[in-house]
């Protein structure tokens, strides 16, 4: 399955500035598969290491943690030769050995020849743990659910995501068309970007209800994970969290209240378990702003927030949506009072420009869902399910800020009207790149 991130891993690969890499991103989401992909295709030979299968493995970073004496404690183990220019070294699960997390330092500045990528199931939780982790010694790359483009390329309509690829100016696309994409979107809804809910979705002729099921077993193996890599007390908070996502989206006001978890639940007994969640890659947190200048993370409020889940199509099974109800008609955009385009928009974002989200209100009088900043800019994006062409938010936000140009997602065609453009929701990842 064809993935964005292999160009990023192809620049990392012949960078002069290379590091040990550091792939994160969540369970499930396809960080082995598109390693060993990569190695195949780029390397002579790869040597894989995984930390939470071969406990041996955690002998070769006990006594001291030398690069040169890991090659050769490696070489012998396998059987195999390290070249240090065309071997990929592969740390799966690196999490579960912290001094072989530790070794990427030492790798960086005693053998910065060495290609190794690292990656974990956990892997943002430790992290986030580990204080002493040496910043400026390793890259990192995020890997996310497939997006959308990504989505039409793996179910064979490769021709339509070039053609998304190639819009340049904002004109609408003829209606036919935009009809045929925004089926295409609902079935992205549906099944989502879960790697391994996409292959039992094309093998089974495209069976929406195997989908679901290989949905409903990720969704059980992360509730799993709760209580096998936390404390009882700890697991029992995250999975009230996970389970409550749903009903936090579905409310009119979508941001997070902790007292919606279990009647009197306050902040500071819920907060790591949140954060745990933000950490292993399974949640968004989106922060609010209502000072909308530069930068943003300077204004943003740390305890008014909204939290989404990494896909639109794991959110549908938890709420058991009914498949008929997204893909036949226009129902999809009048269900769930939009948290599932907003969740989706907001995949989306996450996945083509990696970095911080927020959104915006201003003393109740008006909420713009999403602000970005980039290149020195600042861009909002106002969501609507449908069509709806009211713009008052978005309006508010541009006169209070002098912003010149606004953008909505909507399922409306690619248009602009004076200084608001339309992306119908089909180009989510273009923006603000029309704008």
């Amino acid at each position: 399955m064809k993935r964005d991130i292999y160009s990023k891993l192809l620049l990392w690969k012949t960078s002069k500035n290379r590091k040990p890499l550091i792939l994160q991103g969540a369970r499930q989401v396809g960080k082995t598969y598109i390693i060993k992909s990569f190695a195949s295709g780029n390397y002579k030979n790869y040597i894989y290491l995984n930390f939470e299968e071969d406990k041996r493995l955690h002998s070769l970073f006990q006594d001291n943690i030398s690069a040169p004496r890991i090659l050769k404690d490696i070489e012998l183990l396998f059987g195999k030769k390290i070249d240090l220019h065309n071997t990929l070294l592969i740390f799966d699960e690196i999490q579960e050995c912290q001094t072989a997390l530790n070794s990427l330092k030492y790798f960086q500045e005693n053998s910065p020849e060495t290609h190794i990528i690292a990656a974990g199931s956990l892997l943002g939780v430790k992290l986030g743990q580990n204080r002493g982790f040496p910043v400026g010694k390793v890259n990192f790359l995020q890997l996310y659910p497939l997006n959308f483009f990504e989505f039409l390329s793996a179910i064979g309509r490769p021709d339509l995501r070039e053609l998304l690829e190639s819009i340049e100016t904002p004109a609408p696309l003829n209606e036919a068309l935009h009809n045929e994409l925004l089926r295409y979107l609902k079935e992205y809804l549906l099944v989502g970007g879960m790697p391994g809910v996409i292959n039992v979705y094309r093998q089974n002729n495209f069976n929406y209800n195997i989908a679901r099921a290989e949905q409903l077993e990720i969704i059980k193996s992360y509730s799993l994970d709760f209580a096998k890599y936390t404390k009882q007390f700890e697991a029992i908070k995250i999975s009230r969290i996970w389970d409550n996502i749903p009903e936090q989206l579905a409310k009119d006001n979508k941001k997070f209240i902790f007292n919606v978890i279990r009647k009197g639940a306050r902040a500071r007994e819920y907060e790591n378990s949140l954060q745990w969640l933000v950490d292993s890659g399974l949640v968004y947190q989106v922060e609010n702003i209502s000072n909308a200048s530069l930068p943003l993370s300077a204004y943003a409020n740390h305890e008014i927030f909204k939290v989404y889940l990494l896909d639109t199509g794991l959110l549908g099974a938890m709420c058991r949506i009914d498949p008929k109800s997204i893909l036949e008609g226009n129902t999809l955009f009048d269900s769930f009072k939009g948290a599932i385009i907003e969740n989706y928009v907001l995949q989306e974002i996450k996945s083509h420009h990696d970095l911080p989200v927020y959104f915006w209100t201003s003393e109740g009088q008006a909420e713009v869902d999403f602000l970005i900043e980039e290149n020195q800019q600042i861009y909002p994006l106002e969501v609507k399910a449908g069509i709806s062409k009211k713009k008052k938010s978005l309006k508010i936000f541009g006169e209070r800020y002098n912003q010149v140009e606004l953008a909505r997602c909507t399922a409306m065609n690619l248009l602009k009207n004076n200084n608001i453009l339309n992306y119908p929701l089909y180009l989510a990842a273009l923006f603000p790149k029309l704008n």
